[in-house]
């Protein structure tokens, strides 16, 4: 039996980290095509919407499915069956409620929470995207009482049906939108309404996983003296609403950012609604490469806290110090590589993903590639306080962080020399912080704490010089490229992807020949016996 769950949370936990992954990285990459659609001033009210939408989604998500998970998950256990079904009565209509109401005030209250946010051009957006609210509440109940069965599939076919369908649907309308010749606030709309699509088509598919697992489940003889309504409510807000605060602070401090951000280029700069939004969009174009890396990241931050949890368990220290090791290094091999070649071809970069050449938008990747570094590594360092036990202590550095960015992009976005690039410049600060405190925590915390200079020696050597080589390769190629086939937006594009292919193939031998991975180290990658065979690693 203890096999059989074994086997179960594994499973689990494999499913949820491919979704994961595969839901990133479409989140990633869809967005590329759809600024190019929206321009600089669309693509600034896209972001604010969708930062509000990211906040409801925090909200309505991070808490329930936990919660009600393990009411159900316990009930279930005991073949309290109807105890199971009543959780879920209680829950969804006063769920559908919440839904309903924050609907509402997203439909009738949309220009003013556009205005909050210093960006009206936002508001049509906010009303397309009010029906997703309901709909995240309807979907987060039904995942929680899949999740307490330990079925993950209907969470993962609902978070790649919703990523999909906003990429695919957003995209379209938005284009659509942009031929018929609508104004940018509308085709904005449209490529937010994505998000209302993708969320609605989950309802059907959770509905019949519910009816499916509902269908399998043992009736009880003996049906137990069922509590209230208010009993469980009460129960469910008291696991949730923690929970839920945790997952959330970052969100609400993007919310909070992008009102300081563009109100400071209004109030200060004096720069009109359209030009801040626009301002805004470049720094939208950054923030959603800096995302990129991270995606890289998520799976090793996922295998951590059961690989670590299962070495303290067996009370081997070394093994658990060792996994924390490998798991640094391997982040800073996948990362470091990543994010310098964001700084250092960022201009490049503009102009073959977006069609910009600006300095301004170089500059800002360049910031926010250092700050993408400092995000993944927190990603790591959270799941070693995680694994070990101290998962409250990452509650204390993130508000800390997201602090110092609202002050910073209160200041630094009101100086004429540095406009929205202070936002940037918060971020990175913002992740500086957090990483600083984390390792403070660990240092003090993790009785086996990891030798970060190890970790950190040989990677940084590997892509300070592969970062040295990519920049030297693609000024090279640009020159004599440019004077047979000149300096379009297509030329660009085979001079960078020249670029990037000498760099990657310069870091991979320096990785090799300076020792910087071992066949142990690939233990976390998927097929890393022949991975480790083919490159001829120790």
């Amino acid at each position: 039996m203890q096999e059989q769950k074994t086997q179960n949370f594994i499973k689990s936990t494999a499913i949820l980290a491919i979704t994961s992954i595969i839901v990133r990285f479409i989140g990633a990459i869809y967005k590329i095509p759809l600024f190019i659609i929206l321009d600089r001033a669309g693509t600034g009210a896209f972001q604010v919407t969708y930062n509000v939408y990211n906040l409801a989604l925090n909200i309505a998500t991070a808490g329930v499915p936990v919660a009600l998970s393990r009411m159900v998950s316990s009930a279930a256990a005991e073949g309290q069956s109807d105890l199971v079904k009543r959780y879920f009565k209680v829950a969804m209509p006063a769920f559908v409620a919440i839904g309903v109401a924050a609907m509402l005030i997203m439909l009738l209250l949309s220009k003013e929470i556009a205005a909050l946010m210093n960006n009206t051009l936002a508001a049509p957006g906010i009303q397309v995207l009010a029906p997703s609210v309901l709909f995240m509440c309807i979907i987060s109940v039904y995942r929680g009482y899949a999740q307490g069965f330990e079925n993950m599939m209907p969470t993962a076919v609902s978070q790649t049906v919703e990523a999909l369908s906003k990429a695919a649907f957003g995209i379209a309308i938005a284009y659509l939108l942009a031929r018929a010749g609508y104004e940018v606030q509308y085709v904005s709309a449209g490529g937010i309404l994505g998000v209302t699509i993708g969320l609605g088509l989950c309802v059907p598919i959770l509905m019949w996983y519910k009816r499916k697992i509902d269908s399998s489940m043992i009736i009880e003889a003996k049906p137990q003296k069922l509590p209230s309504s208010m009993q469980i409510l009460g129960k469910l807000m008291l696991v949730s609403i923690p929970i839920t605060l945790g997952s959330s602070i970052y969100a609400l401090v993007t919310v909070i950012d992008n009102s300081v951000a563009q109100g400071r280029l209004q109030n200060i700069l004096m720069l009109s609604e359209i030009e801040s939004s626009s301002q805004f969009g470049l720094l939208t174009y950054g923030t959603t490469l800096y995302n990129l890396p991270a995606s890289l990241i998520v799976p090793v931050a996922i295998s951590l806290v059961p690989a670590i949890a299962s070495a303290l368990a067996k009370g081997d220290g070394n093994e658990a110090r060792g996994i924390m090791q490998t798991s640094v290094k391997l982040m800073n091999l996948f990362a470091m590589p990543a994010c310098a070649g964001l700084m250092v071809l960022s201009g490049p970069i503009m102009i073959a993903l977006f069609s910009q050449w600006d300095k301004l938008a170089a500059n800002i990747l360049s910031v926010l590639a250092v700050a993408a570094f400092f995000l993944c590594f927190q990603l790591v360092t959270t799941a070693i306080l995680q694994a070990n036990g101290n998962e409250r202590l990452p509650l204390l550095s993130i508000p800390i962080g997201g602090a110092l960015k609202i002050i910073l992009s209160y200041i630094l976005v009101g100086k004429p020399q540095i406009g929205i690039l202070g936002s940037a410049i918060g971020s990175l600060a913002c992740y500086i912080a957090i990483c600083s405190l984390n390792l403070v925590f660990i240092k003090n915390k993790v009785a086996q704490s990891p030798n970060f200079i190890n970790a950190f020696s040989k990677p940084l050597l590997c892509s300070t010089i592969m970062a040295l080589v990519a920049r030297v390769a693609y000024n090279i190629i640009y020159r004599l490229g440019s004077s047979f086939i000149g300096a379009s937006r297509s030329a660009v594009i085979v001079f960078l992807a020249i670029a990037i292919i000498i760099a990657v193939t310069v870091y991979g031998l320096l990785i090799i020949l300076t020792g910087t991975i071992t066949k142990d180290e690939l233990s976390l990658v998927t097929k890393s016996e022949k991975i480790a065979k083919i490159l001829r690693v120790k």
